[in-house]
């Protein structure tokens, strides 16, 4: 565990100590929740192509379902059960970070606790829910997604309020969390289908 907890501690410094002013920025903008919304919006207007009005609003309320389990979850079960410290609010640790300015003497720490990452599982329960539903466009939908989350993983170690620990897991947690979501609402809007027929 210490071994681990090291290389933990080595990546944080390593992806922190990259900073510059213009990165501090970049990184800020990724880490933002309503950064992507143009983004969602346009993946909302390429399924209307696809489905029905019915048919989108049982896919779109399944994304707020993804994202409200995985959100919950990750505080709830994760960060409210293990109580691990992020980097940022880490005593013995935080001293060799570098923090993002929000304004004049306002840094970015994030809140107390940090595993698992709550922006890592909304994201990757996000795309590993909605990229099957493009069909045809599914492999460049899941690229992009797969390309921004990363980034926005890559983003919170940056900032030092992650571990890579605590992306890692948020990220495979929300995964595991839209693909059950994914496989439910799939299995409705068959019966619907069906039904109809």
């Amino acid at each position: 565990m210490n071994w681990l907890k090291l290389i933990d501690q080595q990546i944080v410094l390593f992806v922190n100590g990259l900073h510059t002013p213009l990165l501090d920025e970049i990184m800020w903008l990724i880490s933002g929740k309503l950064t992507f919304l143009p983004l969602y919006f346009f993946l909302m207007f390429l399924l209307k192509k696809i489905y029905s009005w019915k048919e989108l609003g049982i896919i779109v309320t399944g994304i707020f379902v993804v994202i409200l389990i995985a959100d919950q979850t990750s505080v709830h079960l994760f960060k409210n059960v293990f109580e691990r410290y992020r980097p940022s609010h880490n005593e013995n640790f935080k001293h060799l970070l570098h923090f993002y300015e929000i304004k004049h003497g306002d840094l970015y720490t994030g809140g107390k606790y940090g595993f698992v990452s709550s922006h890592a599982a909304n994201f990757f329960g996000l795309l590993s829910y909605i990229y099957p539903f493009f069909k045809k466009e599914k492999t460049k939908v899941f690229g992009v997604l797969l390309v921004l989350g990363i980034l926005v993983c890559i983003s919170r170690i940056y900032l030092g309020v992650h571990y890579f620990s605590d992306v890692l897991v948020g990220a495979l947690l929300g995964t595991f969390i839209g693909f059950c979501i994914r496989f439910l609402v799939e299995k409705i809007i068959n019966k619907k289908n069906n039904s109809i027929q």
